[in-house]
C-alpha cells in the first residue's frame, strides 16, 4: 500500500473512532460530519490497495510471459 493508502486508512480510522464518541455524547452532527469524512478516507484507502494489488499482478504476469518466452526460445 502506498504512503497515501496508509494515510488515509489511519485517518479513517480515526476519523471512525472519532464519529462512535460523538455519537455516544449525542453529538450527532459532528458524528454524521465525521462519519462521512471517515467513509471517504477508508473508501480512498482500499482503493488504493487494489490499485497496487492489480498492478502487483499485472507484473507477475510480465514476467511469467518473459519466462515463458525464454523457455520457448531455448
Amino acid at each position: 500500500m502506498s504512503s497515501l493508502g496508509r494515510w488515509s486508512l489511519w485517518i479513517g480510522l480515526g476519523l471512525v473512532v472519532v464519529a462512535v464518541v460523538c455519537s455516544v455524547l449525542s453529538l450527532i452532527p459532528v458524528s454524521v460530519i465525521a462519519g462521512c469524512l471517515a467513509v471517504i478516507a477508508l473508501g480512498t484507502a482500499g482503493y488504493d490497495a487494489i490499485y497496487e494489488a492489480l498492478g502487483r499482478a499485472e507484473l507477475r504476469r510480465r514476467a511469467a510471459r518473459v519466462q515463458r518466452e525464454r523457455e520457448q526460445g531455448s
